[in-house]
This record gives structure tokens, C-alpha cells and sequence, in this order.
């Protein structure tokens, strides 16, 4: 009885272990996002009025946006005047026009409008201040990495961003680059997001691909650079 017994327990507990064996597991890699970003591309925007505009909840400011900037790109790009002329022209008028209207409002003896009164205040200053340093620490740490040949693919990402920008400045001017920069600013976001899960698949793949081909790299090539000089640096 008790031989029985031990029988059908170990072929209860070997079918346990081949069911273990065989299940396929359940857990699967978490899918590739793009930037490694963890929250929604709202999130990301700052989740404020500026990401409603950039991710277009907010059509008519965003259409405002595009009609604007093609206005200012038109008007800086073919009028053949300088940057520092327009807007000098520009705040000559406001402030001609503004003038005129206060004195034609006291001879009618009508009341002025108040105007909002502008003033920053010291938490916006130390915040924006913050921010800045943050950000300068953080260019600096970039530099500092790429001088002392730590991170490769750091120096390649900012050889290869360099090199476009001075390719693409020799191409266009500054006022036309400013201008498609706003333009896909304001429309890759919002495609980007109507279109998540397909540009994430993709871009998952491109980048598994390069990973491969930068594997390669880093074996045959920069694995082989002497490291003397970074020990002594280290030292």
C-alpha cells in the first residue's frame, strides 16, 4: 500500500516537472519604447497647456502655431532685412501706436485700459535658474566623458549630430532651420502619438539591428585600443 503510494507521488510530482518544463513561459520582455521613456508622450511634453498645443488638443492654437511661424519665416526669410532691423521696426510701431492711443485717450478724457503688470517673481527666477543648471551640469558631464574617452557611444551620437548640423547650416539658412524646426516640433509629437505602437515596433527593431552591428564594432575594433593611457589618466 505504501509502495502505491510513493508510485503515484513521484509520477505526480514528474508531472509536475514536465509541465514546468514544457509550459512556455508567461513572462515576456517588456516591449521597446522610443527614448526608453517610461510614461505617455503627454507625460513627457510636461503634461500642461504646452503639450495639449504640441500634441494637438488644442487645435486652433496649434494651427495658430504653424500660421505664425510660416508668417515669421516668410517675413525674415524673404524681405532681405536683418533679424536685429524687424524686430527693432517691430517694437517701434507697438510702442508708437501705444503711445498715440494713451494721449488720444486722455484728450477724450476716456479712462486707459489697464495692462497686466509683468513681473517675474523670485520662485519663477530660482526655478528657471534650476533648470538651467541642471542642464549645463549635465552638458558638462557629456563633455567631460567624451574627453577622457569613456563613452563611445556618446562621442559617436555627438560626432554624427555635429557633422549634420554643419552640413545642414551650409545648406539653409538659420531662419529656414528654425522654421522646420518648429514645424516638426509641432507635428512629429502628435504623430508620434496618434501612431505609438507602430513607430515603437519599428524603431525596437532598428534598434536591436544597430545593437548587433555596434557589438561588432566594439569587439573587433575598440576593444583592441590600448588602455594605458586611461589607467594612467585614472591613476
Amino acid at each position: 500500500m505504501e509502495d502505491s503510494v510513493d508510485l503515484c507521488d513521484l509520477q505526480a510530482n514528474g508531472d509536475e516537472n514536465e509541465r514546468a518544463d514544457g509550459a512556455p513561459s508567461t513572462s515576456t520582455s517588456s516591449p521597446y519604447k522610443l527614448f526608453g521613456r517610461q510614461n505617455s508622450v503627454h507625460q513627457m511634453m510636461g503634461g500642461g497647456k504646452a503639450a495639449d498645443v504640441i500634441l494637438w488638443r488644442r487645435r486652433h492654437v496649434s494651427v495658430g502655431v504653424i500660421v505664425v511661424a510660416t508668417a515669421a519665416w516668410f517675413l525674415f526669410e524673404r524681405s532681405g532685412l536683418s533679424f536685429l532691423s524687424i524686430c527693432c521696426d517691430v517694437l517701434l510701431i507697438l510702442v508708437v501706436l501705444r503711445f498715440l492711443h494713451a494721449k488720444y485717450a486722455v484728450r477724450r478724457k476716456r479712462p486707459l485700459r489697464s495692462l497686466p503688470e509683468l513681473v517675474l517673481s523670485e520662485e519663477m527666477v530660482n526655478s528657471a535658474a534650476a533648470s538651467f543648471r541642471a542642464k549645463i551640469n549635465y552638458l558638462l558631464l557629456m563633455a567631460h566623458d567624451i574627453t577622457l574617452g569613456k563613452d563611445f557611444k556618446l562621442f559617436f551620437k555627438v560626432v554624427i549630430a555635429l557633422w549634420l548640423l554643419s552640413v545642414i547650416g551650409s545648406l539653409i539658412s538659420f531662419y529656414t532651420l528654425a522654421y522646420i524646426g518648429t514645424i516638426v516640433f509641432i507635428t512629429v509629437p502628435a504623430l508620434y502619438d496618434k501612431f505609438e505602437d507602430h513607430v515603437d515596433r519599428y524603431a525596437g527593431k532598428i534598434h536591436r539591428k544597430l545593437s548587433k552591428h555596434y557589438k561588432i564594432v566594439d569587439e573587433n575594433v575598440i576593444s583592441r585600443f590600448p588602455r594605458n593611457l586611461q589607467r594612467d589618466k585614472d591613476l
